[in-house]
């Protein structure tokens, strides 16, 4: 296996969730680590891009309320979901080209 989810849920709008996706080591290292999430019945959407260095994009629509981050340590990343509406519901794909997680469910309820 080479990703690893985890940390799916189900949570009241306005409380918080974190996201674990754990890597092979060389993925890690190398590769762009996204989230994707995808609703019932609709498409898969990008959520968040961190980079080997850290750096990090967001949706407009999770920008302020989400966070990514990076453990070198335990070649994982996190995303920290804060505030969740129930918009956020989905399961949630980690990926690292041409690797996918299995998907974890989200579920906000309002």
């Amino acid at each position: 296996v080479q990703l690893q989810a985890s940390g799916g849920g189900l949570v009241q709008a306005g409380g918080s969730l974190r996201l674990s996706c754990a890597a092979s080591g060389s993925i890690f290292r190398r590769n762009d680590m996204a989230w994707y999430r995808q609703a019932p019945g609709k498409q898969r959407d990008l959520v968040a891009t961190i980079t080997p260095t850290g750096r990090t994009s967001y949706a407009d629509s999770v920008e302020e309320r989400f966070s990514l981050s990076r453990d070198s340590a335990k070649n994982t990343v996190y995303l920290l979901m804060n505030r969740l509406k129930p918009e956020d519901t989905g399961v949630y794909y980690c990926l690292a080209r041409p690797y996918w997680g299995q998907g974890t469910q989200v579920t906000v309820s309002s």
